[in-house]
């Protein structure tokens, strides 16, 4: 028992070792990874390379402007359209509805005077037939 309490011991060290000796070459190759960066960055900030990127990014920036001003030209332009052919319609469908209100008007007129002329001309008949609807309409709600 006392072996196998030794060799966890001795395990729980060597792992301890190899985790610290794994830090440090990760520490050390961070280093060295950060001064190699650094070199970069002086390299380039001597070189006329920074400014052409300066200039490249610039220019992108410039027409990535310009190109989002013309999408949203031509985007205002097309609501437009779609607006006035829309109030077009609105238009059109109004004047027909008009049309067809006053066809329906003229047309309920015209009944209304004929079955005016009928009831004068047959009271009785038209009594009766009011009084067998005013009968049907009374058993069908009862029925409810």
């Amino acid at each position: 028992m006392a072996t196998s309490n030794y060799s966890t011991e001795q395990a729980k060290r060597d792992a301890q070792a190899a985790a610290n000796e794994a830090a440090d070459d990760l520490r050390d190759g961070a280093r060295r990874m950060g001064d190699a960066a650094k070199e970069t960055v002086n390299d380039l900030t001597n070189n006329d390379s920074v400014n052409r990127l300066k200039e490249r990014g610039s220019d992108l920036v410039d027409a990535a402007k310009e190109t989002g001003r013309e999408y949203a030209d031509r985007a205002r332009e097309t609501g437009r359209e779609y607006a006035d052919r829309a109030r077009s319609e609105a238009n059109r469908l109004y004047d027909e509805g008009q049309r067809r209100a006053t066809e329906v008007a003229h047309y309920a007129e015209e009944r209304y005077d004929e079955v005016s002329d009928m009831v004068r001309r047959k009271p009785g008949q038209a009594l009766g037939i009011a009084a067998g609807v005013g009968f049907l309409v009374g058993l069908i709600l009862a029925r409810r």
